[in-house]
């Protein structure tokens, strides 16, 4: 996966972090899950807050 997969990147934070708030989440922290996720290949500095809203938009929109 990549930055640019948010919403398989969304659909593994579901998976992984079921009682978490997608709203609430600070962007660090989000960055940093999404680091942890295995098979998740790309350096964090392909990121920005761009593809963060992105994966935070596409776990709100996957969890309504």
């Amino acid at each position: 996966m990549k930055w640019t997969d948010s919403l398989d990147v969304a659909i593994e934070l579901i998976e992984r972090h079921p009682d978490v708030d997608p709203t609430r989440i600070n962007f660090v922290d989000l960055m940093r899950w999404v680091m942890e996720l295995p098979g998740f290949e790309e350096d964090q500095r392909h990121c920005g807050e761009k593809q963060l809203e992105a994966i935070q938009q596409a776990w709100i929109d996957e969890q309504s």
